[in-house]
């Protein structure tokens, strides 16, 4: 790309933009069911809602609570600190692993080239067989998507993990020092990932034929034994559904949004809102083999420490839509 390489003042600019800027004050209606606090990443949910409104007029009141990453977002949700949180397959059975008390409560729907792994653009790394012998720095922690897409890149180039040092950083740090040219190839999703490659970053392998591209929200089980929060939650996920309806018919406004929400640059906007997991639907059988899938090949792996079993941590019957 002919794009000069981002700058690290503006890169801590921008992941300063993306943890500030949708932060905000409580939203309420007249005699509010209940009180939510709705985990994000990076303000994907809230720019998705902010600009369909589907949350306008919502029976219950809420906040947004915003995170650069899953790890820190399921730290919240372990302390009770969010009723709801977005991310992507593996950080959420990562989370399970670390004892979140979280159901799947509903599944999102993306593409699998919002992820990938990106090196300078000079390097000299040309094919994931180059990585060999190399340091990549996966963000945001152990357990999450980048890990999954960086490892099975690795196996089908035929190069052992072993031969690959690798180092967990989260997104804004390691952002920084990618402009710098700190660090050569990184593991890293949407938007950090768009942002990179809009600034001359090369793609190396991205996430299609490995991740499975869908996401999902889970509510921490002590909001779900609260009637009004579970209540509460299952409108949260009709009007989750209803904004990615909006967000699939309005591409261009819904890049808007996310620009403004973000400050992110509309030409990025429109890439990262154009890959981004919008749709929103019930948990199916399908979805939860395919996650299964994930958790077996983690633990087989060594991603996680022990196997998961979906079905048990997967709330089916909480929010279903009529077909």
């Amino acid at each position: 790309m002919s794009a000069l390489p981002i700058s690290r003042r503006t890169w801590l600019a921008q992941g300063a933009a993306l943890s500030l800027a949708v932060a905000g004050p409580l939203r309420a209606v007249a005699q509010p069911q209940a009180t939510l606090v709705l985990g994000d990443q990076a303000g994907g949910l809230r720019s998705l809602f902010e600009a369909s409104k589907a949350l306008d007029d919502a029976p219950f009141a809420y906040r947004w609570a915003n995170f650069q990453g899953a790890a820190p977002l399921f730290e919240a949700q372990r302390s009770a600190a969010v009723d709801t949180a977005m991310a992507g397959d593996l950080p959420v059975l990562a989370a399970a692993v670390g004892k979140t008390p979280l159901k799947i409560v509903a599944t999102r729907v993306g593409k699998a080239e919002s992820l990938g792994i990106v090196v300078q653009p000079d390097s000299p790394l040309r094919r994931v067989a180059d990585l060999r012998g190399q340091t990549v720095v996966v963000s945001s922690a152990r357990g999450s998507i980048s890990q999954y897409q960086l490892y099975g890149a690795l196996e089908e180039a035929g190069v052992r993990r072993d031969e690959v040092t690798v180092k967990f950083v989260l997104p804004t740090d390691a952002a920084a020092a990618f402009a710098s040219k700190q660090i050569d190839a990184w593991a890293i999703f949407d938007p950090y990932y768009a942002i990179a490659l809009q600034q001359g970053g090369r793609i190396l392998r991205d996430g299609r034929g490995i991740n499975t591209a869908l996401g999902f929200i889970t509510a921490s089980e002590h909001s779900l034994a609260d009637a009004a929060k579970r209540a509460a939650i299952v409108q949260f996920l009709e009007r989750l559904a209803r904004a990615g309806d909006w967000a699939l018919a309005n591409p261009e406004a819904y890049a808007q949004a996310y620009s403004q929400l973000t400050r992110l640059p509309i030409a990025s906007a429109r890439l990262i809102t154009a890959r981004a997991s919008v749709a929103g639907r019930p948990v199916s059988e399908a979805d939860i083999a395919a996650l299964q899938t994930v958790a077996d090949r983690s633990a087989r792996d060594g991603i996680l420490p022990t196997r998961v079993d979906v079905r048990a941590i997967t709330d089916t019957q909480l929010w279903k839509r009529p077909a």
